[in-house]
């Protein structure tokens, strides 16, 4: 069990393993490269970016997102919302609700989502731009190794609802996300990583940095 997970910036993460290569939320892309699966977690601008999903397309990459981002992308895109599931390439893709409570950023209705997915029998929660929900309760069930967690506030949560949301879903590892490019800082993500420190191990990945996880 072996895989490298590398932050672009934002909500952007390549994450290979088991010769499985997953992009997510492609943004502000620089360079071209190829995905064999891509997930889009809502239709925002800095989330759905046809221009930078189309650098990291190969023939048979497979785009999984919502409804609403589905009719903006072309090949072969295959649309979920909350509680449904995939496989794709021997890969298992749930997804999850992400969505604001105090906020009108992300409506719940709009069925936007998280996904946890399997890589060489590491499981991810990629949590996609959502607040602290009770839907993160039933998380501590899915046994998660790596978290990518939202810390940034405005439009996700802010450092102590992320906090208190990785502690009730327990991942091995966390990684902090949505900060250092829209809103949010590198103060946030050291924050996070200071409040968990004890509790949960924080990985803070610097922009273009990649980490192996054994």
């Amino acid at each position: 069990m072996a895989a490298n997970i590398k932050w672009f910036g934002h909500d952007t993460f390549k994450i290979e393993g088991g010769n499985i290569s997953i992009y997510t939320d492609p943004f502000k892309l620089s360079i071209r490269d190829r995905a064999d699966i891509v997930l889009v977690s809502h239709s925002h601008y800095d989330h759905c970016s046809p221009t930078d999903i189309e650098m990291i397309m190969k023939k048979n990459t497979v785009l999984i997102t919502t409804n609403d981002c589905a009719t903006n992308l072309k090949g072969d895109v295959r649309s979920l919302k909350p509680g449904d599931s995939i496989t794709v390439n021997s890969v298992e893709v749930k997804a999850v609700s992400a969505y604001n409570i105090n906020k009108t950023f992300h409506p719940k209705s709009n069925n936007w989502l998280g996904f946890i997915f399997i890589i060489d029998e590491v499981k991810y929660y990629f949590a996609g731009d959502t607040d602290f929900i009770p839907e993160m309760k039933n998380l501590v069930n899915e046994n998660i190794d790596v978290a990518f967690i939202p810390v940034s506030g405005t439009f996700v949560m802010d450092v102590n609802e992320a906090v208190k949301a990785t502690l009730v879903i327990k991942p091995k590892i966390a990684i902090p996300m949505h900060y250092g490019s829209i809103v949010g800082s590198d103060k946030d993500a050291k924050s996070y990583a200071e409040k968990l420190k004890g509790k949960i191990e924080v990985k803070i990945l610097g922009k273009g940095k990649s980490f192996t996880l054994n």
